[in-house]
């Protein structure tokens, strides 16, 4: 591995987890209960718990990518929103917050040994550090809106702190 591909590969593994950025994703959403998942706003077209999911579905289809694997592309961009605004029961939330974080942890480990300017083998133009950004951008934009969502339930910062408090 050259030592450009290790020093993206540093600075994708900090923009997947969300070092330096905001808080990091993995202290954003383990404190969130099933009530505050399903909860909605008027100001929002969605709940935490879509978000996750949402976030979860386009995560693990750049991680087939990734694999090697060529994963079926939605008709409709909708289908990667759940319909339900919550989840079933609380263990199906946690199972889902971990599955998602798990996620997270397949793309950094990605990030930290593969050969960043590899293509895709199904995503024509496409390179390994492309996608792996795509995961980072992605998560980061929705982690913003579950962080605004949690302020205006005043249920923020999350334990432990949180930027911005």
């Amino acid at each position: 591995m050259s030592d450009v591909n290790q020093s993206f590969g540093q600075a994708l593994v900090k923009s997947l987890v969300g070092e330096r950025g905001h808080i990091r994703i993995a202290r954003a959403l383990p404190d969130i209960d099933v009530t505050l998942a399903a909860r909605t706003h008027d100001a929002m077209p969605y709940t935490i718990y879509q978000l996750v999911k949402h976030m979860h579905y386009w995560q693990q289809f750049m991680l087939e990518h990734l694999e090697g694997r060529k994963p079926q592309l939605p008709a409709n961009v909708s289908e990667s929103w759940p319909e339900e605004k919550g989840p079933q029961d609380e263990a199906t939330w946690k199972a889902d917050i971990q599955a998602f974080l798990d996620g997270v942890d397949q793309a950094v480990a990605i990030a930290e040994t593969a050969q960043l300017d590899d293509p895709l083998l199904y995503f024509p133009g496409e390179t390994k550090a492309g996608l792996l950004r795509n995961i980072a951008s992605h998560n980061s934009y929705h982690l913003g809106e579950i962080v605004l969502l949690r302020r205006f339930y005043g249920a923020w910062p999350p334990p432990g702190g949180g930027f911005p408090a």
